[in-house]
């Protein structure tokens, strides 16, 4: 989705300067008339929904979509989507790219002052925007796929995040219930199992928001974070793994040493290689912004 808003961007004096002249064109087609209203998703295949306001910006009609109407918003207060859109030319106004509370949906919304102080709102469907431009190809059936392969992935990073927290707790009253075997080892064992099911959460559930549900549109610097926090999980893991190792190693055959230390080592080694990555890649995001 990402790519999505970026080509848009890109393309963005063309598209807007295309739906401008299209609903300016068609103007005789805005009235507070559903049948009427409705006429314009013959000529704009990308749009999804068409509303009225007042000049309060308080909503006069229904959600109006291709096929059907919804009246449960009548009255509803639209002024916060003043915010989101920005003055292109005499009473037409564009947002940028946002997801749509009707729809759920990467979608743009024109805002035209039409008669009588009204004004009109249309929410243009991003991705079949970006189609009807030839910038994007995007087939239906593999959309339903691949969001399905993401939900059945995201659902089964859950399914093992909780059966690691699960081990953990279940190994841990096990050694309680056996205080002969109760080490050093059943406390490690645990904190790491939950450290682990934390970071497998994590991951399963940002793969959720961003490929399925589309709750987020990140950019670089998201997902660069996104890599340092689930590297961190891993780091801490890690370092608990190392200093168990230690103990164990210690305790039982000091002569295998060596090989705790390089584990030390490979965990200093990645500690270094995040602060690197972060250095370079977050930091540069950051200022590029």
């Amino acid at each position: 989705m990402q790519e999505f808003i970026r080509l848009y961007n890109q393309h963005r004096s063309d598209i807007e300067k295309f739906l401008i002249e299209t609903i300016r064109n068609n103007g005789q087609l805005m009235h507070v008339n559903i049948e009427d209203m409705q006429r314009f998703f013959k000529l704009l295949s990308s749009l999804e929904l068409v509303y009225i306001t007042d000049g309060s910006f308080t909503q006069i009609s229904p959600n109006i979509y291709k096929n059907q109407v919804n009246d449960q918003v009548l009255g509803r207060n639209r002024e916060y989507l003043v915010s989101k859109v920005e003055p292109r030319e005499d009473n037409v106004s564009i947002s940028k790219p946002y997801v749509s509370s009707a729809t759920g949906e990467a979608c743009v919304t024109a805002m035209v002052l039409g008669g009588e102080n009204h004004y009109y709102f249309f929410d243009f469907n991003l991705t079949s925007l970006l189609s009807h431009f030839g910038l994007v190809e995007r087939h239906p059936l593999f959309n339903g796929v691949s969001k399905g392969f993401y939900l059945g992935m995201g659902i089964s990073l859950v399914f093992f995040s909780v059966m690691s927290i699960g081990y953990a707790f279940y190994d841990y009253f096990l050694q309680l219930i056996h205080p002969e075997n109760y080490s050093l080892e059943s406390v490690f064992k645990p904190i790491v199992a939950l450290t682990m099911g934390l970071a497998i959460f994590d991951l399963a559930k940002t793969l959720l928001e961003r490929e399925v549900f589309f709750k987020a549109y990140s950019d670089k610097k998201d997902e660069s974070r996104l890599l340092s926090k689930f590297l961190t999980a891993i780091i801490i893991a890690l370092s608990i793994e190392a200093l168990m190792v230690v103990f164990k190693t210690a305790l039982n055959d000091p002569s295998q040493m060596l090989f705790a230390l390089y584990l030390i080592i490979g965990v200093a080694l990645i500690i270094l290689s995040l602060a690197v990555y972060h250095k370079l890649v977050i930091k540069g995001s950051e200022v590029k912004s």
